[in-house]
């Protein structure tokens, strides 16, 4: 382990298109195999989507749907004493975003439907309303942190 200093997180660079951060994450979160042109097809065709289907400006839409799912509180596995507890914690903000990011994806990949970018239109349109798989994923959760709630004591 390093004794320098730490070191500082590097934030993408703004989409060229939208001119935002949001955006360009999400595009490296759909990339795969390094084929970024693709990844940024998709997600232009997503956004087409959601406003041919909202009438309104996509991302608007595609903002409220991360804050939607962005969870506040998360768990994790830590061992203490030959016992195994899911310990509750808070999320930060960019952890969260790409969890949220992340079981977007992950729920828009599960639908059923044509093209990547339909699903992902549709999950996250879903999203900006409070429902959908996403939603779900980040409600369940919360309820884990809740019911282990007892074992905020032994958090890191």
């Amino acid at each position: 382990m390093s004794r320098r200093s730490i070191t500082k997180k590097r934030y993408p660079k703004r989409d060229a298109k939208y001119d935002s951060t949001l955006v360009s994450l999400f595009i490296t979160r759909i990339l795969r195999n390094g084929k970024k042109t693709l990844a940024n097809s998709i997600v232009l065709d997503t956004f087409d989507a959601i406003e041919t289907q909202t009438n309104t400006n996509p991302i608007q839409v595609f903002e409220t749907s991360i804050k939607n799912v962005i969870p506040l509180v998360e768990v994790k596995a830590r061992r203490i004493g030959g016992s195994t507890y899911q310990v509750p914690l808070e999320v930060n903000q960019y952890r969260g975003t790409n969890l949220a990011l992340k079981w977007i994806i992950t729920a828009a990949k599960a639908r059923a439907g044509r093209t990547i970018a339909e699903k992902l239109a549709n999950e996250i349109m879903d999203a900006s309303n409070g429902v959908g798989s996403a939603m779900k994923k980040r409600q369940e959760t919360h309820r884990m942190a809740e019911a282990n709630k007892a074992f905020a004591h032994l958090r890191y």
